[in-house]
């Protein structure tokens, strides 16, 4: 039985659109911390809408959309931020190992020939490898050749299906491993940084989990209870950040690991019966490199990209695929080595336009958009249109659960590398989505969202005003302070709710977004993208390339954070602080906080579920493309075009500014027509489908 589900969001939509121009086209205003220039200032339009919820509340959506320009302007960059986020899953698979062999010899020998009997046996047509790679599963091109030509004993067992590398458990890279070599990975949380360093290249771990020796639990039998995780990028971005604030080594090699892990609540593993392939794609999509595996709440091991690939060549080649001299003359003799005359190549030809613009600043315009759930009104928010009965859809936007921000602040740039003090115009923007289901117990859901965002824009204000009485003392604050600030703020206000947030900064120097996201709201990054020279996964695969009109793509989405379907994490107040871990409350470091490189002519979308939840992303683009087009910013998807016209000094960026509100209106108008359309199933009723969800 087919069920329709949709979801009906409030929606407040940001837009903005990068522009280009002379050192005289548009300055920013700094005359005060909050002043928007003419050219660039925030357009407010009204409208958008949000449905009251069992599990999370009023959907809603708010896009801001950015363009930048080349604009001398005498600033230095903010350091990157870097990503570090999960979220908690219960375990409940295991895995069964059988016992090694006696002797060691015997233990390399018996692992060896598993590995291959697994992978071989009667060879699968070549050509199934090559069709399977081509349509974006998880197995490596070519896996269908990885066994060895069959042993005697092989030729006479049973012939069985061959079996794919990417469908091998897990668990059997995790026991050859150990196998092989055991190294217990873990370090004690009161450790220091020198320590784990120590530990780390002794041991050859890029990962290990942290433990406390002095808490025990029945499964630990004395090894300690795991706190979190460290990895060998953690250890780099504590060193990082210290010798940003102006510490010695010697004074971050003292920390101590505990203040570096990554949280148990943010530990991203896998099952013992995932298979490689699924462990591959949650690798990459997720951007880890160390996998905890786990099994009945223990640890069983770790498995990196590395371990994969070893498993990957013994399995094909023996147990001598890396040694020996027939090894070396084969795969490293004419590749080790390089010549004193060896030099870096320039970069890619299509490449160069916009690399020839990295010297200078980019600017962001910035269009917004605001629409409630349709069937809203000042006293209640109707389920359906009976509910609602036969009034108007509701327009009036101070009736949305949504809030944003955009505020341009002027805060000391201590990256500038230059003497004296710099101080850098930076642009934050910011959208949260209340949770509506509040509104079952008495309490407004606007009012913590709506404080939230007020409360991340009064503390930018207050440290620019500070920034001008005592430079030395202030630096560009991270979208994850801004949040934290902010929330303490709201819980000091004692304002109950909850909601999810999303704030970011644009670095124009730079030219990177940093964000910090806690929930479903999120940012997507449309970008023109030549197919023909930028790779095949780039490449749209539907439709012929004389028959595209553009080569439009995402470029980036970002990680949402969920408990479970339709149930974010969120800031959130009871009026006292909740001690349960499983509880979907989270505080501004548990957010996910990452980093893109902006192009000139990005589209940057900042927006809560609301838009998300009823249009989907290819269609996203499409309305992003048609407003370019109608304004004339691209023509025919002409890029060469259009970077011609930059060339000579017309970016367009009053347009830009005067029609990102369009842009902005037309994604809540289509949310809303999605929402209320009950032949079409949207994202979020796909989603609410696929997960056996009647909604």
């Amino acid at each position: 039985m087919s069920s329709l589900v949709r979801a009906r969001p409030a929606a407040a939509s940001v837009a903005a659109r990068a522009y280009g121009g002379s050192s005289a086209s548009v300055p920013f205003s700094s005359s005060s911390s909050s002043s928007v220039a003419p050219a660039r200032s925030a357009a407010a339009a009204t409208a958008a809408f949000g449905n009251a919820r069992i599990l999370h509340g009023s959907t809603s959506c708010s896009c801001t959309l950015s363009t930048m320009a080349s604009h001398p302007d005498p600033a230095s960059s903010y350091g990157a931020l870097h990503s570090r986020f999960g979220c908690a899953r219960s375990a409940s698979s295991s895995s069964s190992s059988s016992s090694p062999p006696s002797s060691p010899l015997s233990v390399l020998e018996s692992a060896a020939r598993d590995r291959r009997r697994l992978l071989s046996t009667a060879p699968a047509p070549a050509s199934s490898a090559a069709d399977e790679s081509t349509t974006g599963k998880d197995d490596d091109e070519n896996d269908d050749n990885d066994s060895d030509k069959e042993s005697p004993v092989q030729a006479s067992a049973t012939v069985v299906k061959q079996q794919r590398l990417s469908k091998v458990p897990i668990s059997e890279v995790l026991n050859a491993k150990h196998t092989l070599r055991w190294v217990e990975p873990v370090i004690s949380q009161n450790a220091n940084i020198k320590e784990a360093i120590s530990v780390a290249i002794e041991r050859g771990l890029s990962g290990m989990m942290v433990v406390d020796r002095e808490s025990t639990t029945s499964t630990t039998l004395g090894r300690g209870k795991v706190v979190g995780m460290t990895t060998s990028r953690d250890l780099l971005r504590v060193m990082d950040a210290g010798f940003k604030e102006g510490k010695t080594a010697n004074e971050l090699v003292e920390k101590t690991v505990r203040e570096l892990m990554t949280p148990l609540s943010q530990v991203i593993y896998a099952r013992p019966d995932e298979t490689i392939g699924t462990c591959r794609t949650i690798m990459a999509k997720l951007g880890v490199k160390c996998l905890p595996i786990l099994s009945h709440g223990r640890v069983e091991g770790l498995i990196t990209a590395r371990d994969i690939s070893e498993y990957h060549l013994e399995a094909k080649e023996g147990a001598s695929a890396r040694g020996g001299k027939k090894n070396y003359l084969k795969h490293v003799s004419e590749r080790v080595g390089l010549s004193v005359n060896t030099s870096m190549a320039d970069p890619p030809a299509y490449l160069q336009t916009q690399l020839a613009m990295e010297s200078n600043p980019l600017f962001i315009n910035v269009g917004i958009a605001e629409m409630p759930h349709p069937f809203k009104t000042p006293e209640n928010c109707g389920m359906n249109a009976r509910d609602h009965g036969p009034r108007d859809h509701s327009s009036d936007p101070d009736l949305s659960e949504d809030a944003y921000f955009v505020c341009e602040v002027d805060l000391p740039d201590d990256t500038s590398g230059t003497e004296g003090q710099v101080f850098k115009h930076i642009t934050y923007m910011g959208v949260a989505d209340g949770v509506g289901s509040w509104r079952e117990y008495g309490v407004d859901p606007r009012d913590f969202s709506h404080r939230l965002m007020e409360e991340c824009e009064n503390k930018l204000k207050e440290e620019s005003a500070k920034a001008k009485d005592d430079p030395t003392s202030h630096r560009i604050i991270a979208p994850a302070e801004v949040l934290a600030k902010a929330y303490e703020r709201v819980k000091e206000a004692n304002i109950i709710g909850s909601s999810t947030a999303c704030v970011a900064l644009f670095d124009n120097v730079r030219h990177q977004l940093h964000f910090s996201n806690l929930g479903d709201s999120g940012i997507i990054v449309l970008r023109h993208i030549d197919s023909d020279v930028a790779g095949s996964l780039k490449r749209d695969r539907t439709t012929p390339r004389e028959d595209r009109k553009s080569d439009l793509r995402v470029a980036f989405v970002s990680q949402q954070q969920l408990r479970s379907f339709n149930h974010p994490y969120q800031f959130g107040w009871t009026g006292e602080e909740l001690k349960d871990d499983e509880s979907s409350f989270k505080t501004a470091a548990d957010s996910c906080n990452t980093s893109i490189h902006i192009r000139r002519g990005d589209i940057i979308i900042m927006a809560t579920d609301g838009l998300f939840d009823n249009v989907d992303i290819d269609d996203i683009a499409k309305i992003a493309l048609k407003w370019e087009q109608k304004n004339g910013f691209i023509r025919g998807g002409d890029i060469a075009a259009r970077e011609k016209r930059w060339s000579m000094g017309n970016s367009m960026s009053v347009q830009s500014c005067e029609t990102l509100p369009e842009l902005a209106r037309s994604l809540c108008e289509k949310a809303r027509e999605n929402s209320l359309d009950s032949s079409m199933d949207s994202p979020f009723a796909i989603l609410a489908k696929e997960n056996d969800i009647m909604w």
